[in-house]
């Protein structure tokens, strides 16, 4: 039986102890108290948990989010999605082969539906996310009283699946810190105040026109919240793309294959391509290297990916193969992801035929975008509640952008319920525009530097938000200039020389500073590097590489300096005039010529192709309808079904509006979809507080 457990991890730490059994279609296996059901099955090597009632088609993990709906198993006859349901010991879990049968529920007869208990705290948080958090630590140091409640077992939102040093400001937001750790650091934060009470495994179902939110807690019971206020910091979910074999098991999102590793730690497959060159991708991408799955390539459909360069060049260095204007053409296999076809794309990012390429992998990540999750807050804005949003909720960014984001949204809840505070929110605005600025302009690298023995070389030349090498360097020999932290930093040759304490090597996030040592060769330099690899892994001789990943020199490393804060520090002997130029090495070959898999065939975006994973609408079904003059996506919908679904069109409904638009109509000449009343589904039983509603009950 195939074991895609990750037993060790250079950030992580591995506690595979406390196992739990489970039958999955009668057979006995194991996973671990941390698991879900979905991360029980793939680490035994099953990636199909179902099959579709329309086709037959294999279905798999795609989000692990609880946004879709293709992860559905059944659960002691029960269906549940198996991303968002914890496993416990003897579960008997089944494939779901078409649609569940119907399940018997008795009810004692003259049942009285009990109601709903209220509660009514002054401010309501959905979201324990950096931007819930930092929301509800700052309105807890003011004695506010708020509730806030979030979905997920651990708060943190995306910060707990984020291993890397953040970028941003040291002062304002942790930079420097891993995503792990700000997660705690907010969290303890918030869960200070007196006046916080913090939920997790908690849904927020719906929103009433009463301005009540109904909820469900832990317990599995049905609540009733009447805030004063209502924080939405729901977070993002991820774009779906539209390419043949789109619904393939293996094609998963950035954030189920982060779930997977950084969460479960459990590896989604033993090769992965990526599809997104913006940042999740590009870190997504080191992600599966530092868990020691090989990354066969990323494609980016822009001529420049839209990541943070840093994070582009370190995938290059490490020796992932990254194409620019080239696009998915489509997934491959019966079962499962057997190989990825790509293409060079034009300027209308259509493929160019006669360029296409196959590379084997068995798994495609998509990181092509994330959607704001807020139709609970237009919902509450609809019904004239006094509603707020932040972070991805709110606009689309970076994590360090939510934190402030949060504080904002408080600031403002405060200034409305009367609250005299002194919170300057002009600043807090001024530092979200900082960290919500997009990368700027690249520079070519100079290494036109100061003469001195011993100096930091900075391979960091983009406008990016970010300044810990400055904050941390106890000379201040680094700066950023103007004081304005988009700038690159710069080395500057005080009277006090470079000490060579290598803090600035530790901490910077790109992986973007070595120390270059003359001082005892003329000919040679010694070379410092950055390792968030356990060396062991590393090859005898390291293939050094430039900021762009070109191999320049082949040393064996002289010493390996222990971890600190899992950042290991590796120092290489290479000829003094290539010094300032090592920007790091190699770690795997190109392991893939896509050159060498030319296929003869070519697919672009076919009739056949799924939008609508639910129901399994097709591209040619819903174009048919739009070319004769329907442009209302509730028509849509109810003509095909798309959006219908167990998912309540959360994947489908952006993929539609595309379509709409590429027919040449304009967002206000189309009608949206009408969202459900409930969020997220719910049985029966709960809503009628009869019991946990807990399969078996």
């Amino acid at each position: 039986m195939e074991n895609n457990r990750i037993t060790r991890h250079p950030i992580l730490p591995v506690d595979h102890s406390k196992k739990v059994p489970f039958l999955w279609n009668g057979k006995l296996l194991f996973g671990y108290t941390h698991d879900t059901i979905a991360s029980a099955l793939i680490a035994n090597g099953f990636h199909v948990f179902g099959h579709h009632h329309k086709d037959h088609s294999p279905q798999g993990i795609f989000c692990a989010n609880g946004q879709c709906a293709q992860c559905t198993v059944l659960v002691d006859g029960v269906p549940l999605k198996a991303c968002m349901t914890p496993l416990q010991e003897n579960m008997a879990i089944r494939l779901l082969d078409g649609l569940p049968a119907p399940i018997e529920i008795s009810f004692p007869q003259n049942m009285k539906v009990k109601a709903p208990k209220e509660i009514k705290p002054e401010v309501l948080i959905i979201g324990g996310g950096p931007a819930g958090l930092s929301a509800a630590g700052k309105l807890g140091s003011l004695g506010i009283e708020v509730l806030l409640i979030d979905d997920k077992a651990k708060f943190g939102g995306k910060l707990v699946l984020q291993t890397h040093r953040f970028f941003g400001s040291s002062q304002e937001v942790y930079a420097g810190h891993r995503g792990i750790e700000i997660a705690e650091i907010l969290t303890k934060n918030a869960q200070a105040y007196e006046t916080v009470t913090m939920w997790a495994s908690c849904k927020a179902v719906a929103v009433f026109s009463d301005k009540k939110i109904g909820v469900v807690n832990k317990e599995n019971e049905y609540l009733l919240i009447a805030p004063r206020s209502v924080l939405f910091a729901t977070g993002a979910r991820e774009n779906s793309l539209m390419f043949p074999g789109n619904t393939l098991p293996g094609v998963i999102g950035a954030g189920a294959f982060q779930t997977l590793v950084n969460r479960d730690l459990v590896m989604p497959g033993k090769s992965v391509f990526i599809v997104g060159g913006g940042n999740v991708g590009l870190i997504a991408g080191y992600h599966a290297l530092q868990a020691g799955i090989p990354v066969t390539g990323l494609i980016e459909a822009m001529p420049e990916c839209g990541g943070y360069q840093v994070h582009r060049d370190k995938l290059a260095r490490l020796g992932v193969p990254i194409l620019t204007s080239h696009t998915i053409v489509s997934a491959n296999g019966r079962d499962h992801v057997e190989s990825i076809t790509i293409a060079e794309c034009d300027s209308s990012f259509s493929p160019v035929k006669g360029s296409e390429s196959t590379i084997p992998c068995d798994t495609i990540l998509i990181a092509v975008g994330l959607l704001p999750v807020n139709e609970l807050f237009t919902k509450a804005v609809e019904y004239e509640i006094d509603a707020y949003a932040a972070g991805d909720a709110n606009e689309i960014a970076e994590a360090s952008a939510a934190m402030i984001s949060g504080k904002i949204a408080a600031c403002e809840i405060l200034q409305n319920i009367g609250y005299a505070h002194n919170e300057d929110l002009i600043q807090l605005r001024n530092t979200l525009k900082l960290l919500s600025a997009r990368p700027g302009e690249v520079t070519a690298p100079s290494y036109e530097l100061p003469d001195s023995p011993v100096m930091p070389i900075i391979h960091c030349n983009q406008e990016i938000p970010c300044n810990p090498c400055s904050a941390v360097c106890p000379i201040h020999n680094i700066i950023i200039a103007e004081e304005d932290i988009l700038h690159p930093p710069i080395y500057l040759e005080n009277p006090s020389a470079c000490i060579n304490c290598t803090q600035c090597v530790r901490i910077c996030p790109g992986l973007a500073i070595t120390i270059v040592d003359r001082s005892k060769d003329s000919d040679f330099a010694t070379v410092t590097l950055p390792v968030e690899f356990f060396p062991d892994r590393l090859p005898e001789t390291l293939p050094l590489t430039d900021q762009s990943g070109n191999v320049i020199y082949h040393a064996i490393p002289e010493h390996i300096a222990p971890a600190k804060n899992s950042t290991w520090l590796i120092k290489v002997k290479v000829p003094a005039n290539i010094a300032n130029a090592v920007a790091g090495f190699q770690l795997q070959k190109t392991l893939v010529n896509v050159d060498a898999f030319n296929d003869s065939f070519f697919e672009a975006v076919t009739n056949e192709t799924i939008i609508c994973r639910c129901e399994r609408v097709t591209y040619g079904q819903i174009k048919a309808l739009i070319d004769d003059g329907i442009t209302d996506i509730n028509q849509i919908k109810a003509i095909t079904r798309a959006g219908m679904g167990a998912c309540g069109a959360k994947t489908c409904h952006s993929l539609i509006q595309q379509i709409l638009r590429r027919a040449g109509y304009a967002p206000e000449e189309f009608t949206l979809n009408t969202t459900r009343p409930l969020f997220f589904e719910v049985d029966f039983k709960t809503l009628a507080n009869q019991g946990k509603g807990q399969p078996g009950d």
